[in-house]
């Protein structure tokens, strides 16, 4: 029944849905992991690395991570080609209202007008939707630190913790889990993602070239976009083998106390 009316973004199917903007929802499940996570003083994001070819050229600085402006950054999950025409676009609008205003623009207001972009590609002939979901995190005088996630529709939504990409229904189970509220700092939110990434991602170990991760603080009233080196991740991902590893010993030695119960 689909193929009839999936040709076109245009068209409604006969039970009022746009095939071409679902299909493009799809082509992010199949994307690399990313998450974001909301916490006291700062916020995280961490991105799955696709591309770890050693023969490739460590020019760019990061794969999945891009800054915006000095207080936004976003990962992208989806089709690279089209994150990056977004990204610049992000970027742009960005430095129009800082140009017109003097101000760094609000991030809600950001991510709305690039929502219009989107949306806009779901209602035209001739184009199709952008194939990249966007985790965007930012710190701004209305609201303080701010996660946003935007998809091919070009609907967004502010978030506390959430994932994108591969394997996101897994992950965002797990955060609903493990995520405390006002109660998280950005040290139990690097710990977090990293355990939430070794859990959810396809692969059987967890190595510093498979992921990137970004933290965005307040310092001296000035917002610090740091992305963390290889080495720093590397200690992340120790200290949570050494945790996983002493629950499953305490785990065993309970089920050894219980067997030899009478």
């Amino acid at each position: 029944m689909a193929r009839r009316y999936d040709t076109r973004t245009t068209i409604f199917s006969p039970e009022g849905r746009l095939y071409q903007v679902e299909y493009a929802m799809e082509a992010i499940t199949h994307a690399g992991t990313c998450l974001g996570i909301l916490s006291t003083d700062g916020i995280v994001l961490a991105a799955e690395r696709r591309n770890t070819n050693k023969l490739l050229d460590e020019v760019f600085h990061s794969e999945k991570i891009y800054k915006l402006n000095e207080d936004m950054v976003c990962s992208v999950a989806g089709i690279t080609s089209d994150a990056n025409l977004l990204t610049n676009e992000l970027r742009l609008i960005g430095q129009r209202y800082k140009y017109q205003y003097g101000e760094s623009i609000p991030c809600e207001q950001l991510v709305s007008w690039l929502c219009d972009i989107k949306q806009a590609y779901t209602q035209s002939g001739g184009k199709r939707p952008f194939g990249v979901s966007i985790l965007y995190m930012g710190w701004d005088k209305h609201f303080g630190y701010q996660l946003y996630q935007s998809d091919p529709s070009g609907n967004y939504g502010g978030w506390k913790a959430t994932c994108i990409g591969n394997n996101w229904n897994a992950a965002v189970s797990m955060l609903k889990q493990e995520y405390k509220e006002d109660e998280t700092s950005l040290q139990d939110a690097l710990d977090l993602s990293i355990k939430v990434l070794s859990k959810t991602l396809d692969m059987t170990k967890l190595t510093p070239e498979k992921i990137e991760l970004a933290t965005l603080t307040r310092e001296n009233g000035k917002t610090q976009i740091k992305i963390l080196p290889a080495d720093q991740v590397d200690e992340l991902i120790k200290k949570y083998e050494k945790v996983e590893a002493e629950l499953e010993a305490a785990k065993k030695e309970k089920e050894k106390a219980q067997a030899q119960k009478p």
